[in-house]
Parts: structure tokens; C-alpha cells; sequence
């Protein structure tokens, strides 16, 4: 990966991280849940995520998050959404004609408060 921008990005980025470790099989988050837990836009979580290493890609459960309203986002690309909803199905997830995830119960949220960090900052 390239040299972070910011020392805010490699918070981000680490939080990100530890958020989708957390997410149990058989269970998803979208890139928004994340973002309102985080105090992040969602486009800074799918950043992150589209730009894992393949070590981090092969170690983290990242096709656990998907886009708004439990969909594969669609702005993926086709061979990466393909290998996304393999997975989850081989995790019990199931999918409506319309592609969206049809068990809402499945639906992890992370765990704890919703964060109030201020990202730039160093930690106190």
C-alpha cells in the first residue's frame, strides 16, 4: 500500500480494519454502519476496503460488507462482486433476484457506542 496521506487516514484506516475482523460468518455490514459507528463518510470505509493488500484481502472478511440496504455494491467490479457473493453464500447468506441479502436478522452491527473521534488528532 502506499504511504498514507495523514495520520487521520491511518486511523481510519486501522479502525476500519478491526471493524470487519469483528464480523462473525454468516453475518454482514454495509460500508454506511460502519461509517455512522466510525463518524466517517461511508466512501472512506469502501476506500479502505478496495484497497486492502492481498495479505490483508486473503486475512479479513471483507466480502462481510456490502452496500446500502444489504446489496452488493454495484460499483464494484464484476469479478470482485462475483467472488463477494460466493463467499457469503458459502456462509449461509441468501440473495433476492434483485441481489439484495435476504436475511435482514443477519445484519452485524459493531459493537459498543458510536465513536466520537476526532480523527486528526493524536491520541491523548
Amino acid at each position: 500500500m502506499p504511504r498514507p496521506k495523514s495520520i487521520a487516514f491511518t486511523r481510519i484506516r486501522a479502525e476500519v480494519l478491526r471493524l470487519v475482523a469483528l464480523i462473525p460468518a454468516g453475518k454482514f455490514t454495509t460500508y454506511g454502519s460502519l461509517a455512522v459507528h466510525m463518524n466517517v463518510a461511508a466512501r472512506h470505509v469502501a476506500f479502505v476496503l478496495s484497497s486492502l493488500t492481498e495479505e490483508e484481502a486473503a486475512e479479513l472478511p471483507w466480502h462481510r460488507v456490502v452496500g446500502a440496504e444489504g446489496r452488493i455494491s454495484p460499483n464494484m467490479p464484476p469479478a470482485v462482486a462475483r467472488k463477494q457473493r460466493s463467499r457469503l453464500r458459502a456462509e449461509g447468506l441468501k440473495f433476492n433476484a434483485r441481489g439484495f441479502i435476504k436475511e435482514p436478522d443477519a445484519h452485524f452491527h459493531a459493537a459498543g457506542p458510536r465513536r466520537s473521534i476526532s480523527w486528526s488528532q493524536t491520541p491523548g
